[in-house]
């Protein structure tokens, strides 16, 4: 019909040339291995990446195969997210936290034949290379610089991919089975940029005169899409390299007068203790909101950063199969003025989905109402939505007849729309028929003044089928036992949800990307349960 639209395509060549264009004096910064800073702009990075594109063209690739990148945060890599689907090519993150079995078989799947790696990383790749097809191997402080050198970014003209086309893909952490890989198209990557800028959680919006801090691992879905929103707004970027202890992130907050920080609970967790332990040696005013997903947030520690430190903390939700961000804790107009524990409590959920991502909760077939209380598994539909995983066809259960993701996550939705994880399916604990969860109890305990972390499991009974055991790290120097704990607890949860059993540990182990490892847990615990029965 006249008139209408122009069939524009959604690609990322066009944030490339929009970086290039309009921010090219935008800086991007990178602490390097050595701690050193390294500092570039927008206007250098993406003439590298068109280099990139070129370079890899000129080996032989033909579009659509894997280039892997075994890297830390930093510009090059930033490069790499630019310039590999820029190029015709597919973006595939390997998380170097992984196994060298896993890697050998998420390499050797994906069919990677190249791969980008940095030079403390190399005796990793070694050790799983020889199971792969990877053919090229360009070290990033070596012979990746070579690679660029051999072409020109004059060279490059936008291949114009379907927006249709891969851009990218990631591998889930393969908690239950072998990692499954989802596959991000160059529109699903545009969408969810502009779903994840758009739906600024402050209603402040992320602009050229911000600065994002990506500690979220660029392996690690993308680091949640967050260099892709910085290019498009042209944002200052700032890399934490390999450097990810508390006192080096607080620093490049200070230095570089960061307004938006992403990453999994355990880093702010880290990062306020050590704040509390420093009051006023750093200067933390620029700072807009610290974005925190993965796992579920604390309440408590929402609460200690605001009221303790002035700073806000925003809840996200979301999977590798969602791209990642599904939703963020906003709190709309008639909200705004809630008390602060209101706040603190809706702040603690997963908030509501981002634009074009629809949601609902089932149990069975039935569909469950959004009351609040309601509990069924969650699922998604959306534009950054997987529909299906990469060359795995029989996990096609994870998808309904009428094309809804399952998520796995128990939850329920408030009327106003906002989502509230009680749980993972596979986590949730079934006592006497009645769901108990362990999301809720891990957050209550962590309100605990005594408390670091806590982690809580279902183990077997007799009597129940299953009964919730918390293990529980204390805070250096406090002390607390199981009855002062269920007594805490008591006020909040009806009787049969309190813990039978407190087990107080050193550490509680944790997935490659940071999440509670309730697996090792749950071994851990049942045989020592069976040892005693």
């Amino acid at each position: 019909m006249d008139g209408q639209m122009m069939d524009f395509p959604l690609t990322l060549a066009h944030l490339l040339r929009r970086s290039e264009t309009l921010f090219g004096t935008g800086e991007i910064v990178t602490r390097l291995p050595d701690k050193s800073i390294h500092r570039t702009t927008y206007g250098e990075t993406m003439r590298r990446a068109r280099q990139l594109a070129v370079a890899l063209q000129q080996l032989g690739l033909e579009p659509g195969e894997r280039v892997a990148t075994l890297c830390w945060n930093h510009h090059q890599h930033h490069e790499a997210y630019l310039g590999i689907p820029c190029g015709g090519f597919v973006l595939h993150t390997l998380n170097l936290r992984l196994h060298p079995n896993d890697l050998a078989y998420i390499a050797d799947h994906a069919g990677d034949r190249v791969v980008i790696v940095d030079r403390s990383l190399v005796p990793l790749l070694e050790q799983f290379r020889a199971q792969t097809r990877i053919e090229h191997v360009f070290v990033v402080e070596d012979g990746y610089e070579e690679l660029l050198a051999s072409a020109s970014p004059d060279d490059w003209c936008d291949p114009q991919v379907q927006e249709t086309a891969a851009a990218a893909m990631c591998y889930t952490s393969g908690t239950t089975g072998r990692p499954k890989g989802v596959v991000y198209s160059h529109r699903s990557t545009v969408l969810h940029t502009l779903g994840v800028a758009a739906n600024n959680p402050l209603g402040i919006g992320i602009g050229v005169n911000d600065a994002i801090l990506p500690v979220v691992p660029m392996f690690h879905a993308n680091a949640w899409g967050y260099p892709y929103v910085a290019t498009m707004t042209g944002s200052k970027l700032v890399y934490p390299g390999p450097h990810l202890d508390p006192e080096s992130l607080l620093e490049l907050m200070n230095d570089e007068r960061v307004a938006w920080a992403a990453g999994v609970p355990t880093i702010w967790m880290g990062i306020l203790q050590l704040l509390d332990a420093n009051p006023g040696r750093w200067d933390l005013s620029a700072m807009r909101a610290m974005l925190v997903g993965g796992s579920a947030v604390p309440r408590a520690m929402i609460a200690a950063f605001k009221r303790r430190h002035g700073l806000d903390i925003v809840q996200g939700w979301g999977m590798t199969e969602t791209s990642p961000v599904a939703s963020t804790a906003s709190l709309p107009h008639d909200l705004a003025d809630v008390d602060e524990e209101t706040r603190f409590d809706i702040e603690s959920w997963a908030g509501m989905p981002l634009p074009f991502v629809e949601i609902r909760i089932r149990v069975g077939d039935e569909e469950v109402p959004w009351d609040g209380d309601s509990m069924g598994e969650l699922e998604v539909r959306g534009p950054w939505v997987a529909s299906g995983y990469y060359e795995t066809p029989e996990q096609v259960d994870r998808w309904t007849e009428d094309g809804w993701f399952r998520t796995g996550d128990i939850a329920s939705i408030h009327p106003r729309g906002y989502i509230q994880i009680k749980d993972r399916s596979k986590d949730v604990i079934k006592s006497g028929g009645e769901w108990i969860s362990s999301v809720e109890l891990e957050n209550a305990i962590m309100a605990h003044p005594a408390v670091a972390e806590a982690a809580v499991i279902a183990i077997p009974d007799e009597r129940w089928a299953e009964r919730p055991l918390a293990a529980v790290v204390l805070k250096a120097g406090a002390s607390a036992n199981a009855d002062e704990l269920r007594d805490f607890l008591a006020p909040s949860f009806a009787k049969f949800w309190l813990p039978d059993r407190f087990e107080f540990v050193a550490e509680i182990p944790k997935t490659s990307v940071g999440k509670f490892r309730k697996t090792a847990l749950r071994e851990q615990f049942a045989e020592e349960h069976a040892a005693t029965s």
